[in-house]
């Protein structure tokens, strides 16, 4: 069974969200930041340190 990567990260935040329970000031903070820093020079750093 082939399932989309964006639908698998859909589902697997979907259940931490509603699990864990976070502020959802948190889950906004960790989207907008995780974006910000995949768009900026630090990118390939975080790559190197992250395999």
């Amino acid at each position: 069974m082939d399932v989309p990567l964006w639908l698998a990260l859909l589902i697997v935040g979907w259940l931490g969200v509603k699990l864990a329970r976070p502020p959802w000031w948190l889950v906004i903070v960790l989207l907008v930041g995780g974006s910000l820093v995949a768009g900026s020079f630090l990118a390939p750093v975080l790559a190197t340190v992250v395999k």
